[in-house]
């Protein structure tokens, strides 16, 4: 590896400017407006794809956004790795958060400040460039294939329909996935665990226009009050979820488990000072760890409705809104769960108003195995370039394709993931380490020989 190495440190720089063109690419999937970027994205990632070496790079049209496809296939008779990223980023807003304008990255104590600088441009590139180095020095070990998607952030819509379609092009023995984050850079972990998504919108209607809250206060239903009211009501004096059978297939997780957990490093004190919160708040008998990866949860996640400008409007709106995701465990189906969330929701709403839940997108949980040849060698390179064993962790985020690949491929993955928790991702000031860019090029490499071998 030492030739590889070298290349490395040569090219460092090289490797920093050209993910920070990237970065300067406002790929916004969820927002209209940015649709020719995310185009612009795509077409980057295909040239870079190119010149490191790949052949068969195209843009793989679909009813979305394109799916970039590409390969390198040295001998049929090796191992095959399927690299999975995306190249789309969430909505920078609010802009006025930010420290520095999100779609122009730059260096601050170490961390790549930029919308997808860690979700998840930094790390889908860093397979690029470790591909890229592999190639140039003789020292790629096995096959691979890449399929990179632009609609990640909103959905991963057309992604199962294009894998189905090209389900024998896609065959390969593992999926490869950067796009989780490490405990800490003291303390590497490997992601083997991710909740499940449902995510969904809510109406509620009160009377067919804005009223004077003078002329009307007191005698008609206010939409954001009784809007508030049923949130309120979908939590228990345990922060339990009141949604009937929300908990029905619910998988409880064995002592042993629950220890493994327990013993990883987490400083409670740290963790609070970071959000600048006085206490944490969760599901009564877990702890922090157990709430954000075990367990479900229901969260708003936007709430909106009436005047919100400038100065004074007394008016009751005729409507009010709000964005909620419930975060779900093995066995859970999204499907099931949003069915029982729509009919308990318009079961709990007054009379005075009429409520609409429209279903977005959602995904199953998963658990990947630590016994399985792709994570142990996983493992092995995560020991080689950061000195110690990994801690394998379940996570509280959702990855919903992992499901996918299992069940139309055929194919576990390994969530080989170099992010930390207090990357920002999704917020103003989302950033990535250089330390961690450059871990992770130097890294992949390792998990390629490994699992060749």
């Amino acid at each position: 590896m030492e030739p590889l190495n070298q290349y490395l440190e040569t090219n460092k720089e090289r490797f920093l400017n050209e993910l920070f063109d990237l970065l300067r690419i406002p790929s916004v999937s969820a927002d209209p407006k940015f649709s020719q970027d995310v185009h612009k994205a795509a077409e980057f990632v295909k040239e870079k794809l190119i010149a490191a070496g790949a052949d068969n790079v195209a843009l793989c049209p679909t009813d979305g956004f394109p799916i970039i496809y590409g390969e390198k296939i040295i001998d049929e008779s090796k191992p095959t790795v399927l690299c999975y990223g995306h190249y789309d980023v969430q909505p920078a807003d609010p802009y006025e958060l930010w420290t520095s304008p999100p779609f122009e990255p730059v260096v601050k104590d170490g961390n790549i400040f930029a919308r997808g600088s860690a979700d998840d441009k930094g790390q889908m590139y860093m397979h690029v460039k470790a591909f890229e180095a592999m190639l140039k020095n003789n020292a790629l070990p096995c096959n691979i294939k890449f399929m990179i998607e632009g609609e990640e952030e909103v959905g991963s819509t057309n992604l199962e329909i294009f894998v189905r379609n090209n389900s024998e092009k896609l065959k390969c023995d593992v999926v490869l996935i950067s796009d989780t984050s490490m405990i800490s850079n003291e303390h590497p972990s490997i992601t083997t665990g991710l909740r499940g998504l449902a995510y969904l919108e809510v109406e509620v209607t009160g009377p067919n226009r804005d009223l004077h809250s003078g002329v009307y206060g007191g005698a008609v239903a206010n939409p954001i009050n009784v809007l508030c009211d049923m949130i309120a009501s979908l939590h228990d004096e345990k922060r339990r979820v009141t949604i009937p059978r929300f908990y029905d297939d619910v998988q409880d997780v064995s002592a042993e488990e629950r220890a493994a957990t327990a013993k990883a490093p987490f400083d409670l004190a740290a963790y609070k000072k970071d959000l600048d919160m006085d206490d944490v708040m969760g599901e009564e008998g877990f702890s922090t760890l157990e709430r954000v990866s075990i367990r479900p949860t229901l969260d708003v996640n936007g709430i909106w409705g009436g005047y919100i400008g400038q100065g004074a409007k007394t008016v009751l709106p005729s409507k009010a809104y709000a964005k909620i995701s419930m975060r779900l465990v093995p066995n859970q189906s999204h499907e099931k769960i949003t069915r029982l969330f729509e009919t308990h929701f318009e079961s709990i709403a007054p009379k005075a108003v009429k409520v609409k839940v429209t279903p977005h997108h959602g995904g199953e949980a998963a658990v990947t195995p630590i016994d399985s040849k792709a994570y142990l060698a996983a493992a092995k390179a995560i020991q080689k370039t950061y000195g110690k064993m990994p801690i394998p962790l379940r996570t509280g985020g959702s990855i919903p394709i992992v499901t996918m690949f299992e069940k139309v491929l055929g194919t576990q993955s390994v969530l080989l993931g170099f992010g930390l928790d207090s990357d920002a991702i999704h917020s103003p000031n989302e950033h990535y380490g250089v330390f961690n860019y450059y871990k992770g090029i130097e890294t992949i490499p390792y998990f390629f020989s490994y699992f060749a071998q």
